[in-house]
């Protein structure tokens, strides 16, 4: 991700429990029911009250009808959920909306909307309170337009196209949709976005069919199998054209392309394939059914959202010596689809877990086509460490999202791991990650753990915390010369 990260100001972080009233509370049923409403939040450490407590979200259908141009929109989102607890009422992460009718399991349900510290909070109560592990369907009918204002930042990017595309990292999925906007709670996807003739819709996950309306628009059907937190809902309806390849093992490529500008983006798209075969020697097969990038020219940063990584059209200029180093970042973000989108930080202090690699495996890149050297920018990392330690947080206990300390300080401690325990058992560690957490949330304790357990060296622990939490860099090893310059 390399998008600017919201901060909210004067936020006390508060624990992801159940709201419990003090007075009056209800008898606990003989049979142990004992119906509460969930938190509003699920205590992220950085931002508390994303989220929302009491149920598990298992999976997102969205249709959204867009109108370009003037940018009104009406929708449906139906999700699939599970309790995790005896529900009286939950919320959903929500802003800008205008709510017309929830449903819970087919029947109307009560709904209120309130101002929370990151957007809005619908509150649903259902008709019948749900038990602790009962699956349940929730259906909200809401519309609105995109340009319209938000409690919180928007996750809307709009070019001179009159269409958009969204980049809502880390905490802006409510200003499309209804959600449970927090990265621990992964699901399966559809989608079914209309777009006016002379337009195209995109989504995440692979194409499933298109549907001719009467008034000439096309519902493009998606499905993404693999399961995406919010924060990655990559959709887009555009003036735009599809490029197709494939990989070298075949996997499908689908990009979407400026409309008209498709000799000048299908080379870049078209070296993909090449990235692709460069991080699966590392990692293993790609851990997604489809794969591309959705070059945007409303769009002026570069983010991994699953199975499509959005990209301004500003990035793609050769560097001062001729070099095609927007590749680069084209790498980062292919590196994030395992980092990040695969394996997915159970919370937002995580976040070194995605960008440390993204960012690591960027400059190996680089270097190997000669186009910069790896240990000069991990000196220079090293250099400044100290300091940004002092007024963001270390690598692993980030005070704020979009700092140095998580992305090029994430990679300086891979860098000095890679150092400590030599290249082949560094690429054992940074290899198996995937395979072993596919599908999953982790923290920094799991990465810990998974280091040790590769290399059965358990002086790794000890080294990963000084370098991970400490408050100054330890010693760089085989680099004792390397000091703090700031």
């Amino acid at each position: 991700m390399t998008t600017t990260r919201r901060a909210f100001l004067g936020q006390a972080a508060v624990a992801a429990a159940v709201t419990v009233p003090v007075f009056g509370a209800p008898a606990v049923a003989a049979d142990g029911f004992d119906p509460r409403p969930g938190s509003d939040g699920v205590g992220d450490p950085l931002f508390p009250t994303l989220g929302n407590g009491g149920y598990q979200v298992v999976h997102y259908d969205l249709t959204f009808d867009f109108t370009p141009v003037t940018y009104d929109f009406t929708a449906v989102v139906r999700m699939n959920a599970q309790a995790t607890q005896d529900l009286s009422a939950f919320n959903l992460d929500t802003d800008g909306h205008t709510i017309d009718a929830v449903t819970v399991n087919g029947r109307t349900a009560p709904f209120a909307l309130s101002l929370g510290k990151s957007g809005q909070e619908l509150t649903v109560t259902p008709a019948a309170p749900l038990h602790k592990g009962t699956p349940f369907t929730v259906a909200v009918t809401y519309r609105g337009n995109g340009k319209a204002p938000r409690a919180g930042l928007s996750g809307w990017k709009f070019g001179a196209d009159g269409g958009f595309a969204s980049a809502v990292q880390s905490s802006r999925a409510d200003t499309f949709l209804p959600c449970n906007d927090t990265p621990s709670d992964k699901a399966t996807w559809t989608f079914h976005l209309s777009a006016p003739e002379g337009y195209v819709a995109a989504a995440n996950g692979e194409l499933t069919g298109k549907d001719r309306r009467a008034d000439g628009s096309t519902v493009w059907h998606f499905a993404l199998r693999e399961r995406m937190p919010t924060e990655l809902l990559g959709i887009a309806v555009v003036k735009g054209t599809y490029l197709y390849g494939t990989s070298r093992t075949g996997l499908p490529l689908r990009h979407v392309v400026p409309q008209g500008e498709e000799d000048t983006y299908a080379p870049i798209v078209a070296r993909t394939p090449d990235h692709l075969a460069w991080l699966e020697a590392k990692f293993g097969r790609y851990p997604f059914s489809v794969y591309g990038l959705h070059i945007y020219g409303g769009y002026t940063d570069a983010l991994e959202n699953s199975t499509l990584t959005l990209m301004g059209t500003n990035w793609f200029k050769l560097n001062a010596d001729g070099n095609p180093t927007y590749e680069n970042t084209m790498v980062h973000e292919l590196t994030h689809q395992w980092f990040g989108d695969c394996v997915t930080p159970h919370d937002w202090q995580q976040a070194w877990l995605n960008e440390g690699p993204a960012v690591y495996y960027a400059a190996l890149y680089s270097e190997e086509r000669g186009w910069s050297r790896m240990a000069d920018k991990m000196k220079a990392t090293y250099g400044k460490l100290d300091a940004i330690r002092a007024s963001d947080g270390p690598p692993g206990l980030p005070r704020g999202l979009g700092g140095t300390n998580i992305y090029d300080g994430g990679a300086l401690v891979l860098y000095a791991l890679q150092l400590q325990v030599g290249q082949r058992k560094f690429d054992r560690i940074m290899g198996q990650w995937p395979r072993r957490f596919k599908d999953r949330t982790v923290t920094s304790e799991d990465f810990i753990g998974h280091a040790v357990d590769v290399t059965g060296d358990r002086s790794l622990d000890p080294f990963l915390r000084d370098w991970l939490f400490g408050a100054v860099n330890p010693p760089m090893p085989g680099h004792p010369d390397w000091t703090a310059t700031a």
